[in-house]
């Protein structure tokens, strides 16, 4: 497990370490609303060596980015109601390629993913956050 304490300035360092840490590509994210899920998905497609603007895909369920060498989809499942929205959108053509994933409000499909990491982002006092990755 890794745990790491840190404010938003040290967000980029934050991702490197989370990139160097993983074995897996596949990141399932979960904390309360305004915690930082999506600022931290920021700073790990740039670590990635996207320039790509990144934003929450609240009402698309799913964006992508491209670096010079990788495909990453970043999902937000925040306002699906149940596992056939997912299929309808076609889940199943992202979890069978070599792409990073980056899913926000994973809980209702964490059944879908094998070999993942899960990051647990808690804000403290003092504007604090506490991260917390295991592999999956």
């Amino acid at each position: 497990m890794l745990k790491i304490e840190y404010t938003l300035k040290d967000i980029d360092t934050v991702a490197k370490k989370i990139l160097q840490q993983s074995t897996s590509k596949t990141f399932l994210f979960k904390a309360e609303m305004g915690v930082g899920k999506t600022t931290l998905i920021k700073a790990l497609v740039k670590a990635l060596g996207s320039n790509d603007t990144v934003s929450s895909p609240t009402f698309s369920l799913v964006n992508e980015y491209q670096s010079n060498t990788e495909t990453i989809y970043h999902f937000d499942l925040y306002r699906v109601k149940d596992q056939n929205e997912l299929y309808d959108f076609g889940i199943e053509d992202y979890l069978n390629t070599e792409a990073y994933l980056f899913v926000e409000w994973p809980q209702l499909a964490e059944n879908l993913f094998t070999n993942y990491n899960t990051i647990s982002i808690s804000l403290e006092k003092d504007s604090f956050r506490i991260l917390k990755m295991t592999e999956n």
